[in-house]
Order: structure tokens, then sequence, then C-alpha cells
């Protein structure tokens, strides 16, 4: 088991920046290929962003391309996401997840652990 620790969410203005974390423990060689996810209130879960193990495929969704970067210490079994030119449509629950194989993924479906979350909320 993968055991997933989300931090680094809160209140942020239009423009700002936040970085989240996310701390694998556990069986962390099963956390291959990382993904973040959001989810709004009353909307689908929907993808953010992943990072192969060794850092180099490193997947967007359009709504964030340019301004969000995802990043990994794999010494630290840490993954990060450092959102900048933040917009009030960002505003969600954030979502780190793994898989045990190498190539990322763009759907929840394809990761088979989960952190709890954290809340992003991003003000006018």
């Amino acid at each position: 088991q993968v055991q997933l620790v989300e931090s680094g969410g809160g209140l942020v203005q239009a423009g700002g920046s936040l970085r989240l974390s996310c701390a694998a423990s556990g069986r962390t060689a099963d956390a291959n290929a990382m993904g973040w996810f959001r989810q709004a209130p009353g909307k689908e879960r929907e993808f953010v962003g992943a990072v192969s193990r060794d850092g180099i495929s490193t997947p967007y969704a359009d709504s964030v391309k340019g301004r969000f970067t995802i990043s990994r210490d794999n010494a630290k079994n840490t993954v990060y996401l450092q959102m900048n030119s933040l917009k009030p449509e960002d505003t969600a629950i954030y979502y780190c997840a793994a898989r045990s194989l190498s190539l990322v993924r763009s759907y929840a479906g394809g990761y088979d652990y989960w952190g709890q979350g954290t809340q992003v909320t991003v003000s006018s």
C-alpha cells in the first residue's frame, strides 16, 4: 500500500501562487507515475497534470498549461505542484494520485492510490 498526504493548500488572491506537496509513504516503490487531479463543487474530478518517475514525462491539462508545473524529488518521495497566475476557476480540492506502473495517465481510473485532498481557494 502507498499512503499519500497532500499539503500546501489555502486561500490566495487571483494572480497569486501556491505550491502543493504530496508526500508518499509505505510501499513507495509502487508510486511510479504520479498525478494531480482536482474537483470543484458540483463538478467531476478532472486531470491537472502528471509526472513519470524519471520526471521526463509531464503532461498537463490545457486549462493549466503554462501556469502549473509538476516536479518530484524521489529521494524525499514527494511530488510538487507549483501553481502560478491562479484564477478563481482553479478553486477546487486538489488530489494527489499514484500508480504502480511507470506510464503516466490522464484519467482518474488509471491510478491506484489517492490522497485525502487539499483545498485551494482563489478569490477574485
